[in-house]
């Protein structure tokens, strides 16, 4: 598959595998300036990208566990949809939940972007469900 990518500029960097078995790409920050996220804080980063997903597919933007386990710093909307006919501005939303401010500097990375086929399913109403054990068993239903 064939990932169509504009940049908004010459300075921003292609995603990019960082290793040959890596299922994401790392997404960069695209900045004029640092921009300092504080505890609990979130912010919307550029990228500087803008995606043509194939149809039948989608962009998840993911968080980048190094940043998660050093620095509490991770992708707001877990795991983050590119839907294929969306053509805009590939906008990264990172919270910190680490203790002190965190510094985004241009070209940090700061997520990941993983393609992924996407099924679609038909609705059909009903009045009743099939029967399972579980049944309507919700959180921590099945035991710790």
């Amino acid at each position: 598959m064939t990932l169509k990518i504009t940049k908004i500029d010459p300075r921003v960097r292609l995603p990019e595998y960082a290793s040959e078995g890596a299922a994401g790409m790392d997404l960069r920050a695209f900045l004029a300036a640092d921009v300092s996220i504080p505890p609990l804080g979130r912010v919307k980063i550029p990228t500087g990208l803008r995606i043509e997903l194939p149809e039948g597919f989608e962009g998840q933007v993911r968080p980048r566990s190094g940043l998660a386990i050093k620095f509490g710093v991770t992708v707001l909307n877990s795991p983050g949809t590119i839907d294929s006919d969306y053509r805009g501005d590939v906008d990264i939303i990172l919270v910190n939940l680490g203790a002190e401010a965190f510094i985004i500097k241009d070209g940090d990375r700061i997520a990941q972007l993983v393609i992924a086929p996407v099924s679609r399913a038909a609705t059909e109403e009903t009045t009743e469900l099939s029967a399972t054990g579980r049944g309507g068993g919700g959180f921590g239903s099945t035991g710790m």
